[in-house]
């Protein structure tokens, strides 16, 4: 982060950084664990497994020096080798990197969860063994992978870097190793410190342009780690942007990862037993679907893997369950514009998710929005969420479930009717929107708001911007 302001009002002053070292903060005691509460700052769902750990040992039993900073595991199944330095990184930073990654990368499930059992136990959390190993399990999506545990992922995090570390790693991605650096700032503002994590290599460009993998005997890997990766981030996207409102049904519909013949296999097998064909999505991006058939959580993909192995006895490889669940449009959730959500009809999870990456659970536009709304006009769920890039569906259940929203019974549904799960915070009132848009002088004919009194498009967004 380049430069930082303090902000008041059209006054913006700036605010000149300090130093871990400066203000007395050290590596281990702060900094680290500043990531250990924080691990979304290594990427995304990242567990920390252990920290400070030293307990391995050469050929000949003799313990070795060598302090891992923290170690974490992501989603997808693969290790994060976290090293931390407080000031500018060493000049030799990646080869400590490296070394680390390459002992960790000989672990198994037995190995983390014992480490991760001791690291909880040295922060006063008793937990047994087994529970530790379950807990790795579950949290990644689909069947653990020893292949992936042999390539983790490396994260330097510092103060700066100099050029031969940036040069070298920069090579080293190209040569299929993944290494992103996070830079660390601090501030101090009106007395407060303030931290920032700044990923600067490699950039989404980067990644998506530069790094693909260019050896022939890393391909398996490097797609099923894709395909996870896709998959989690579509679980993602769909929670933050909080389209689909928890008891959603879902129809199982195969796809990605299973040829023809198989797909009908599997449809068949749902036939006889109409709960194996339905899902229910809640927002939780761990494990999102409850599965008809036996009240279980799972993810998209760990469902489908499962689904997969039970019609055809054999474990697949590289399904994208994401594109295996529907929005079943016949059940209508009673917070949503009932037009708004028969749009979603045959989209999957992940075309939902391509459609509204980007898209975030930020109310404030939308509260900005509905103060600026005029007594006797209304607006729709549609035009609302369209103006602040958001969709009607989230906009409709936030609108029912948040009780601090300015003039909501100014928005109805696209047909210009009062929504079937309006609401008011107060149980105790018995007058609908109706009656008040009606007081303020907008006519209903047949529960039908007069079409003349709808704010078009265009004055919405001038309300919006002020």
């Amino acid at each position: 982060m380049d430069h930082l302001f303090a902000v008041a009002g059209q006054l913006a002053t700036p605010i000149s950084p300090t130093g871990l070292a400066t203000e007395g903060l050290l590596e281990r005691q702060h900094l680290q664990e500043w990531v250990i509460d924080n691990p979304h700052v290594l990427g995304e769902s990242v567990l920390v497994i252990t920290a400070e750990f030293d307990r391995w040992a050469d050929t000949e039993g003799v313990p070795a020096r060598d302090r891992l900073d923290v170690l974490g595991l992501d989603a997808t199944g693969r290790l994060v080798v976290v090293e931390l330095k407080r000031g500018t990184a060493d000049r030799d930073v990646h080869l400590q990197s490296i070394t680390y990654a390459a002992l960790v990368s000989r672990f198994d499930l037995d190995t983390l969860a014992q480490a991760h059992r001791d690291f909880l136990a040295g922060r006063g959390q008793a937990v047994e063994l087994e529970m530790c190993r379950q807990r790795l399990l579950d949290h990644v999506d689909g069947d653990w992978s020893p292949e992936l545990l042999q390539r983790p992922r490396q994260v330097i995090i510092a103060a700066d870097f100099p050029k031969q570390v940036t040069h070298t790693v920069v090579w080293l991605s190209e040569m299929n190793l993944d290494i992103d650096l996070v830079q660390v700032g601090l501030w101090k503002v009106e007395g407060h410190l303030v931290v920032g994590f700044t990923k600067i290599y490699p950039t989404p460009e980067v990644e998506e342009f530069t790094l693909a993998p260019a050896r022939v005997e890393a391909k398996v890997a490097a797609q099923k780690l894709e395909e996870r990766s896709r998959a989690r981030k579509a679980a993602h996207v769909l929670v933050a942007a909080g389209l689909l409102p928890d008891g959603t049904r879902l129809r199982l519909t195969p796809r990605h990862g299973a040829p023809q013949s198989i797909r009908e296999a599997i449809l068949a097998w749902a036939g006889e037993d109409a709960r194996r064909a339905t899902a229910v999505w809640n927002n939780n991006t761990a494990k999102p679907l409850t599965w008809g058939a036996d009240g279980k959580p799972y993810t998209p993909t760990g469902l489908a893997n499962h689904i997969f192995k039970s019609v055809t006895g054999r474990t697949p490889d590289g399904i994208r369950g994401t594109t295996w669940w529907d929005v079943d449009t016949a059940d209508t959730p009673s917070t949503v514009d009932p037009v708004e959500w028969e749009a979603l009809a045959g989209a999957s999870l992940a075309d939902l998710a391509k459609q509204f990456s980007g898209a975030r659970k930020d109310w404030t536009s939308l509260h900005t929005l509905l103060s600026a709304i005029p007594s006797g006009r209304w607006t729709t769920y549609g035009d609302v969420a369209s103006v602040i890039g958001s969709h009607a569906v989230p906009v409709g259940t936030h609108l029912a479930t948040c009780g601090q929203c300015p003039n909501a019974w100014r928005v109805l549904t696209a047909a210009g009717r009062v929504s079937k799960g309006f609401q008011w915070t107060d149980q105790r009132r018995t007058d609908t929107p109706a009656d008040i848009l009606a007081a303020e002088g907008i006519q209903f004919n047949g529960g039908v708001a007069a079409s003349e009194a709808r704010l078009p498009l265009q004055t919405l967004q001038r309300l919006l911007d002020g």
